[in-house]
């Protein structure tokens, strides 16, 4: 007598409820957002009021420095020796965007200081803008550095209201 039995299904194994739940919420979650991002809803805050701006040129230097320019009078404000990392890389993502667009490096930079702190680095010419405390601190300082450097510093005056 040959008894064979059938071979037996593997048990189905079910995730726990917990489990598919969290998962459901997870992608309620990333569908809310792809909505919102389509809808054109924007999670930016309006920038502070602005205290103060100068326009810089960046050129470089002949052994290699990064020369910072006065763009109102010409004059030298400051001067970055050696490898200069943050500073050459967030310069190189301005001169990337003026290439694309073939705008040459005459048109000056602004840097702006915030009323709540922030530092702003604004391409007027390309409208790209990098908020540099997004970068931390120690990055930020590099161009806060920038606002009493030199002799000139050209601050916004108040609006008049009639």
């Amino acid at each position: 007598m040959n008894t064979r039995t059938a071979p037996r299904a593997a048990p189905v194994q079910t995730l726990p409820a917990a489990v598919r739940l969290l998962g459901s919420l997870l992608l309620m979650v990333l569908l809310l957002v792809a909505w919102a991002r389509w809808q054109g809803v924007s999670t930016r805050q309006p920038d502070a009021a602005t205290l103060w701006q100068r326009e810089l040129n960046f050129r470089d230097g002949p052994a290699g420095e990064v020369l910072v320019l006065d763009a109102h009078t010409g004059a030298t404000v400051a001067s970055f020796q050696g490898e200069q990392g943050f500073l050459r890389s967030t310069l190189r993502a301005l001169v990337r965007e003026r290439k694309r667009e073939g705008i040459g490096a005459q048109a000056p930079v602004q840097l702006i200081g915030r009323s709540d702190g922030r530092l702003t680095l604004l391409d007027p010419a390309t409208g790209q803008r990098i908020d540099l405390e997004a970068f931390g601190p120690s990055n930020a300082a590099v161009f806060a550095g920038l606002r009493q450097a030199g002799t000139h510093l050209y601050p916004l005056m108040p609006r008049s209201t009639p």
